[in-house]
C-alpha cells in the first residue's frame, strides 16, 4: 500500500430530511477540496444522528472524489462510517470497491481523517491499484 497525505477543506451544508425524521436526523451536502498527495474536489451526502447521552452520535456518508493521485487522474467513491460512544470515536472510510475510473480504475484503500486543535483537517490515505 502507498500512503498519500495532505490537508483538505470541507463545507457542510444542511439539507432537508423527509417529514418523519425532522428533529431526529441531520442531512448535509458535503463539498471538499483535497490538497497534497491527493488533489481534487469531492461532493457527497452525509446523514447524522445524536444519542440521548452527550458525546454519543453516528454518521454515514458517501463522497465522489474527482482528482489526481500519484499522477493518476480519475474518480472514485469513499464510504464513511463513524460512531461516537460517550466521547470515544471510531471512523472507517473506505474506497467503494470497483468505483475507480480513468487512471484510478482498480483503486482500493482506506482513509483516516485528522482534525488538529483549531479545526484544520488533513488525511492519511493508504491506497493501491489492483488489477482485477
Amino acid at each position: 500500500m502507498k500512503l498519500a497525505t495532505g490537508p483538505f477543506t470541507v463545507k457542510r451544508t444542511p439539507e432537508s430530511v423527509h417529514e418523519r425524521m425532522k428533529d431526529q436526523l441531520g442531512r448535509f451536502a458535503l463539498d471538499k477540496i483535497y490538497s497534497g498527495d491527493l488533489t481534487g474536489a469531492a461532493a457527497g451526502e452525509m446523514m447524522a444522528a445524536g444519542g440521548t447521552v452527550p458525546g454519543s452520535a453516528g454518521y454515514v456518508a458517501i463522497e465522489r472524489v474527482d482528482g489526481e493521485l500519484d499522477g493518476r487522474k480519475g474518480t472514485f467513491y469513499l464510504q464513511h462510517y463513524g460512531v461516537m460512544d460517550r466521547g470515544e470515536g471510531s471512523l472507517k472510510i473506505q474506497v467503494i470497491p470497483d468505483s475507480g475510473t480513468g487512471d484510478l480504475a482498480g483503486l482500493t484503500g482506506e482513509m483516516k481523517i485528522i482534525i488538529a486543535p483549531g479545526g484544520a483537517h488533513s488525511y492519511e490515505f493508504s491506497w493501491d491499484i489492483v488489477a482485477r
